[in-house]
């Protein structure tokens, strides 16, 4: 029986996190989990049920029972059962999920859901805190990086603000993962830098593969 694989990819905001891991995960056959998509889940369901943001108890209860499955060989993040994909995309619950993720009960029970996960099978797992804290013994650790004017440029081409804007939210959400006293966004000792600006998506997921395939027999790459 092969061995479990763990990725862990962490950094801050337009790095390109998610793009790349999805990539890298259906390369090697292994199940992607974005871990954003999480708290996000719990913010969908926490503005669907009236519950305040400010309400901790309410929002750890939600963060323990809620079942969050991700789909293999898909895009699809399944809260209780039902298909959220596009719904935990939407403005309000994206706003919703940055406070969520500042509620330390929530990040505890969402980071038992994620261990669960790396338990049942080989994994690309993206978050900010995934190498640092999820999996302290990932297999490899990667920490993405980018110019922030290259961060801004990337998220303000997916979304309609101005780039002045973008440049605002993510300097507020750097300033929120890098602040917050549970699980901090930071670089594991041990994971690999990888500047990213510049390089094309092509180029970051072949030098991410190399560094896979380094550090792994197992890393050899889906051919249909």
């Amino acid at each position: 029986m092969s061995k479990r694989i763990t990725v862990a990819i962490d950094g801050p905001a337009g790095a390109g996190k998610s793009t790349i891991a999805r990539r890298i995960a259906h390369k090697l056959g292994y199940l992607y989990i974005d871990t954003g998509a999480m708290y996000r889940a719990i913010a969908l369901w926490a503005l669907r049920a009236s519950v305040g943001l400010s309400d901790m108890h309410r929002l750890e209860q939600l963060a323990n029972e809620a079942i969050i499955e991700f789909v293999p060989g898909t895009n699809a993040v399944l809260l209780n059962g039902e298909d959220v994909s596009e719904a935990i995309r939407a403005p309000e619950v994206s706003n919703a999920a940055s406070e969520v993720s500042l509620v330390p009960a929530v990040r505890r029970a969402l980071v038992r859901k994620q261990r669960e996960l790396g338990e049942q099978a080989s994994v690309v797992m993206e978050g900010r805190d995934i190498g640092s804290v999820v999996f302290p013994d990932a297999t490899i650790k990667i920490f993405l990086d980018a110019h922030p004017e290259a961060r801004v440029e990337r998220r303000a081409a997916e979304s309609s603000l101005p780039p002045d804007v973008v440049a605002q939210q993510i300097g507020e959400r750097d300033n929120r993962d890098r602040a917050r006293a549970e699980s901090p966004l930071v670089q594991a000792p041990d994971a690999i830098y990888f500047d990213t600006t510049g390089l094309s998506i092509d180029e970051v997921e072949a030098g991410l593969l190399k560094i896979i395939r380094d550090r792994t027999s197992n890393g050899k790459e889906r051919t249909h």
